[in-house]
């Protein structure tokens, strides 16, 4: 029997989506998800992953790892190149998505153009978020908000220790620590939904306590969005097949792919 033809008006189903993300970004993919039709089981990992590139890359690829064969339609991967903490990842079974961003920043300006477009206007700016600030409360660093000293690199001191001694794990410390003399603005990337949350008024305490311009600027959610509806183009997204590895490409595509070992 042949099937009856498809009405092109009629509308694709759902996609399955496994989104594996940093928390860094809870609200602003959250309401993503609530504008697709599509839908998402999201797994939200520790914002301190970024400190330790190396085993965190370890353990992104075993929560890729962990992921059925046969449920999902694809595994979306809520992170920038941070560090090369993408580089090497691979899947079993499922295709990965990931945005081409250098940096979670890209993903709340809403394109890799339009980030490089501050970068450039805006030299020496520091970036805030809501996810920025409640990741700090989170890990019970609420209090150092104003501070730039060693708690700021907790989660790298106590592998320096182990490494290095004491010695030269409060070297690496002290010269960590200046990050802030290479800025001299903070800015505030805001949207709607986060303007009841008081956030304008901690990034000016936290300029006003280093001595930085305060400015505010739009968010846009186009890039994340697009992530979650399903559409992928190559300009915006980098999709790892089966067989495939990521590996950083050093041009404006930021990620690529090439033949997993073994494959």
């Amino acid at each position: 029997m042949t099937p009856a033809p498809k009405n092109p008006d009629e509308p694709s189903p759902a996609q399955l989506l496994r989104v594996i993300a940093c928390e860094i970004a809870v609200r602003e993919i959250s309401f993503a998800i609530a504008r697709s039709r599509n839908i998402a089981d999201v797994d939200f990992l520790d914002q301190g992953y970024h400190d330790t590139p190396v085993s965190s890359r370890a353990r992104i690829q075993q929560r890729i790892d962990a992921v059925p064969a046969g449920k999902y339609d694809a595994i979306l991967l809520g992170y920038g190149l941070c560090s090369n903490i993408l580089v090497g990842l691979t899947t079993a079974h499922t295709p990965l998505v990931i945005p081409r961003a250098h940096d979670c920043i890209t993903f709340f300006l809403g394109s890799k153009e339009r980030y490089q477009q501050f970068f450039a206007s805006h030299p020496g700016s520091y970036y805030y978020t809501a996810g920025w600030l409640e990741c700090r409360r989170r890990r019970g660093r609420a209090d150092e908000l104003l501070q730039a000293t060693r708690m700021d690199l907790l989660p790298n001191y106590q592998e320096w220790v182990e490494k290095y001694g004491e010695d030269q794990a409060q070297y690496l410390a002290e010269v960590m620590g200046g990050w802030s003399q290479n800025y001299g603005r903070g800015v505030l990337i805001s949207f709607d939904f986060t303007q009841d949350l008081g956030l304008r008024e901690q990034v000016q305490r936290l300029c006003d306590a280093r001595g930085w311009k305060f400015e505010e600027v739009e968010g846009d959610l186009r890039l994340l969005q697009h992530w979650l509806d399903g559409d992928w183009p190559d300009e915006d997204f980098q999709i790892v097949r089966p067989g495939e590895k990521v590996v950083a490409t050093y041009n404006e595509k930021i990620i690529g792919v090439q033949p997993a070992a073994g494959a």
